[in-house]
């Protein structure tokens, strides 16, 4: 087996420390992967912390991963020695039922097998990407196009498509007016994506600090949620709004920014329920959807659109010894707009 250095943590209320993992001997179509950066997604703050169930630690979070390929199994047909790869936040599927045919293993009906906190087919738990190697099977890669920097590219693989899935499956184009709520690490990335999806864009953000930065990625308008003159100006304007907060917000007041047959889609994920009045729904035939990243075709596709249009996050990379203080300033929304592990530090 191979050893990975990694930072792990131990506890909901524990310090990351320094630590060794053990990766599995390469099966015939499995990829080594020496891992260049790792973002820092809040997922792996609500998992490490143990806000969405239990968590069987120690945990190594990491989800968005960038790195080379260093060794390939030997079925291998997709990836070579020296590729620019990088692994989103599931590393396998049963690969058979209807939603894994259609690509969308991440809606896989026996459950996709995440990157982390996780069981593996091999019934070892699943350790993510902060940390220097991880193999995972050739059909949960995808490859990072050239002009896209390894560093850029690893919050793409989940903040990325997180937000490009729902603005791609909801038409987000031009002649449509979408809502971004929320100006985080997938905020950010959704104002660029459907600003270059020919949209019409607008940021409804607590106040108007990052305002700048917002009309700067593409946003037409910008507006603040805390002054209530914002939600009686665009009451029934938004074809599409997409909530990237991980809040409990009051959802309703959002709903009434719909147009009729209007959609409010969910990828934020609040630990804790929303509380949703249908009327707010009912009286003008407005609809409230979830989303979950996307599958591995659709991941591909995002990386070549981001390519293709020169998008890419605003990062800040940090150390491997600053993680817990980049998760400090996470929930205190210090960040613009993601944190960024250099793994050569690790």
């Amino acid at each position: 087996m191979i050893t990975a250095k990694a930072r792990a943590v131990d506890g909901p209320d524990q310090s990351f420390r320094a630590a060794e993992i053990k990766r599995r001997d390469l099966d015939t179509h499995d990829v080594l992967i020496e891992i260049k950066y790792a973002g820092i997604c809040h997922s792996d703050i609500h998992t490490a912390h143990g806000e969405w169930g239990p968590v069987n630690y120690p945990l190594v979070p990491g989800h968005e991963i960038a790195g080379i390929v260093t060794d390939v199994g030997t079925e291998v047909s997709k990836y070579k020695v020296g590729d620019r790869v990088g692994v989103g936040c599931m590393v396998d599927s049963c690969g058979e039922c209807e939603n894994c045919q259609r690509g969308e293993e991440q809606y896989c009906l026996k459950g996709n097998i995440p990157t982390y906190a996780g069981v593996d087919k091999y019934g070892e738990p699943t350790q993510g990407g902060y940390s220097t190697h991880i193999v995972v099977t050739e059909d949960f890669i995808v490859r990072i196009p050239d002009n896209i920097g390894l560093d850029v590219a690893a919050p793409l693989l989940c903040a990325g498509i997180t937000t490009y899935s729902p603005l791609h499956h909801w038409g987000a184009a031009p002649g449509k007016k979408v809502a971004v709520v929320g100006m985080g690490g997938l905020g950010h990335m959704a104002v660029k994506i459907a600003h270059a999806m020919g949209a019409e864009v607008t940021v409804l953000s607590q106040s108007l600090n990052k305002k700048e930065d917002g009309l700067q990625f593409g946003a037409d308008h910008y507006y603040a949620t805390s002054e209530g003159e914002t939600f009686e100006k665009l009451a029934g304007s938004f074809d599409l709004i997409i909530n990237t907060v991980s809040a409990n917000i009051d959802i309703n007041a959002y709903f009434e920014l719909l147009t009729l047959d209007g959609t409010l889609v969910n990828v934020g994920a609040p630990g804790e329920p929303l509380a949703v009045n249908v009327m707010s729904l009912i009286g003008h035939r407005r609809s409230f959807a979830g989303s979950m990243i996307g599958g591995i075709r659709e991941t591909q596709e995002m990386l070549d659109f981001c390519a293709e249009h020169n998008i890419v996050p605003n990062i800040e990379i940090i150390s491997a010894d600053q993680i817990d203080e980049a998760y400090k300033r996470v929930l205190a929304s210090d960040v613009k707009y993601r944190f960024v592990i250099d793994i050569s530090t690790m």
